[in-house]
């Protein structure tokens, strides 16, 4: 197996942190558990960032960016279905390609507002899904519901790559995973 570059070892310890912080929150996760979550020496991974507090910063910053990326793919296109399909599917596939930030997403979503770079994030990814501070709370739930469900589900697709049906697996996984969240949505066909 080839070397990691130092971006792939980078965005190995950024998401590898990330999915930390959401599961564990900020102050209950440590240098040492992010560290061997992602095979590093606690000192190595302080030579890469001096602290917890600058790890979560790099960590927040490129969540933002990420999906600052999504919003700006999308709010060209009408509110509806379309739109929605369209943030559903770079969702899912920042859910594959940077598991961690997608599960940091969804514990601010579930969170009560006060962390306000991580709520900068979630407005963020709103702004995507059209989502105002006056939208109405049916149209709020059924996102938060979407989102959801395309993370759980992409940690079934997960779970079931690591099994043996890998033949079972669909070609166009990131499709089903945006069908399933659009029929949260209430967008059928």
């Amino acid at each position: 197996m080839p070397r990691q570059t130092p971006q792939e070892l980078d965005d190995e310890i950024i998401d590898g942190a990330a999915a930390l912080f959401a599961r564990h929150g900020f102050r209950e996760t440590s240098v040492q558990r992010i560290a061997a979550a992602v095979g590093f020496s606690k000192a190595g991974l302080l030579h890469h960032y001096p602290s917890k507090e600058a790890l979560r910063a790099a960590v927040l910053r490129r969540c933002l960016g990420e999906v600052r990326m999504i919003t700006a793919g999308v709010v060209h296109r009408a509110a509806g279905p379309e739109r929605d399909r369209a943030a559903l599917t770079a969702v899912a596939e920042l859910a594959l390609r940077q598991p961690g930030f997608v599960a940091l997403i969804l514990a601010g979503l579930s969170s009560a507002p006060g962390d306000d770079e991580l709520d900068e994030v979630v407005a963020a990814l709103g702004e995507a899904f059209g989502l105002a501070p006056d939208t109405d709370f049916t149209r709020r739930l059924r996102v938060s519901g979407a989102l959801g469900a395309l993370a759980v589900a992409r940690v079934a697709l997960r779970a079931h790559l690591a099994g043996d049906a890998i033949g079972d697996v669909p070609g166009d996984a990131v499709g089903h995973l945006v069908d399933l969240a659009c029929d949260t949505l209430g967008h059928t066909g």
